[in-house]
């Protein structure tokens, strides 16, 4: 029996032994020969014999290319300093998030453990100047978002809601004391913060149809209205408030602290995608928010549209992310994956479907390294941002869909993580502006024509 068992050992060696590199012809073998052979040693010659093949073998074996999805070498447009960030970024999201990604996803919960191990990379508001943020070009807050998202598109969108647009809201329409009182704790993660724009009933109707409203009594503004899809709002600090002043009819913002009276924020349930996020469904009734905690320089939906010019970028990055991390789980598992006595990657049309991922994932990382340049430049237009956020997520559908496929029956089990990616690939396509609209918005820049209504 033993006999028997070392042999099939040796035959299954023999067959990965590469034996042109060992200057042989296997189509020459004899292999029953050879089995006459084999069966003809005593032990100790047998064993010597597997130690021998076992370390052709070895040196045998291909090296096969790293799962790397930047293709083009972006990477090495980064400086020094812009690298650590990356690999910090990178590190900390393979080691800390990628082992307890599934499982929160599956519960639906936030793994609240993190905020202070995510404070310590200090990345919050990492492209604002001042107030404790470390003032780096826009470029990083795209990586990080891409770094994130590779690894969890929920854990990417509470870290973009809070830097980008709670804290974006307050940097670019805050006051200064504003500012100061909450700039620098939310850059530590010590205050998060939410956004509070959507609404049951308006979503790509925002900038002129806001049901919530605002109407001033006194030195406090009374809110009243619901907003919905609120990311981060059932543990926020702060919320953003964005409501339609019942005098003026101008969007105006406000900053609601935690614990407000009036203010009730409840946990959205039974979502397809993005099941760590804690969406939240507020409600406002009476809700007295103080002068002093109204946005000082948010006087109309055009200020609003500030921040989201500024995050939509991050968006078309995030939908990289999630595109990569959909590429290289499938590209890694088609090197395991075995059928008919081989790797799936030495098929045809498996390798066809990596080409065509890794093809739109290059493409996108193009367009938004071009975008973040614009953006650092002062250059950067809502039809840039759109026309990305379009693309991108467009794109990123197409990659999960086959990276989906190549995985077979295994792509709809989340321990193999391409389920998630494409669960929450659809997320991304619909929020900060649908495909729709983000291409009106683009339409209505090459054309001079409006189309919205």
């Amino acid at each position: 029996m033993q006999l028997f068992k070392n042999m099939k050992q040796i035959i299954h060696l023999m067959k990965e032994v590469d034996f042109k590199e060992l200057g042989q012809i296997s189509e020459k073998i004899d292999l029953p020969k050879i089995m006459k052979s084999v069966g003809e040693l005593n032990d100790t010659q047998l064993n010597g014999l597997m130690k021998m093949l076992t370390e052709k073998a070895k040196k045998g074996q291909r090296k096969l290319p790293p799962i790397d999805g930047d293709f083009y070498d972006y990477d090495l447009k980064l400086t020094q300093e812009e690298r650590a960030i990356q690999l910090k970024v990178r590190n900390f999201m393979e080691d800390e998030i990628e082992p307890i990604a599934n499982e929160y996803w599956n519960k639906a919960q936030f793994p609240m453990d993190i905020i202070p191990k995510l404070a310590k990379l200090n990345i919050c508001g990492v492209a604002y100047d001042g107030y404790g943020c470390p003032g780096l070009p826009f470029i990083m807050e795209g990586i990080i978002a891409e770094e994130m998202a590779r690894v969890d598109v929920s854990i990417s969108t509470f870290f973009g809601v809070h830097s980008g647009l709670a804290m974006g809201s307050i940097y670019l329409c805050g006051s200064e004391e504003q500012k100061q009182e909450w700039l620098p704790k939310m850059q530590r993660l010590e205050a998060i913060g939410a956004f509070g724009l959507t609404e049951p009933n308006v979503g790509s109707g925002a900038a002129g149809g806001l049901e919530t409203t605002c109407q001033k009594e006194g030195d406090h503004w009374i809110l009243n209205g619901q907003k919905k899809w609120i990311g981060n709002a059932t543990f926020s600090d702060v919320t953003v408030i964005w409501a339609r002043d019942l005098e003026s009819n101008q969007v105006k913002g406000f900053l609601v602290r935690k614990g407000t009276p009036g203010f009730k924020a409840e946990k959205m349930e039974n979502k397809m995608a993005l099941r760590t996020v804690q969406n939240a469904l507020i409600t406002l009734s009476d809700c007295r928010v103080h002068e002093q905690d109204r946005l000082q320089k948010a006087n109309s939906f055009k200020d609003t549209a500030k921040v989201l010019r500024m995050t939509r970028a991050g968006v078309a990055w995030q939908a990289v992310g999630c595109a990569r991390g959909a590429y290289e789980s499938a590209l890694k598992y088609t090197k395991k994956r075995e059928q008919f006595g081989k790797p799936i990657a030495k098929f045809q049309l498996i390798q066809d479907h990596l080409v065509e991922m890794l093809a739109n994932l290059t493409a996108m990382k193009a367009m938004v390294y071009r975008l973040s340049e614009l953006q650092d430049h002062g250059l950067l237009t809502d039809e840039h941002a759109s026309l990305a956020k379009v693309f991108c997520t467009m794109r990123t559908r197409d990659v999960v869909s086959r990276a989906r496929e190549v995985m077979g029956g295994n792509g709809i089990l989340l321990e193999y993580d391409v389920a998630r990616f494409v669960a929450d690939a659809e997320a991304i396509y619909s929020y900060e502006g649908t495909k729709e609209i983000n291409s009106l918005i683009v339409g209505r820049a090459i054309t001079g024509y409006s189309a919205f209504v």
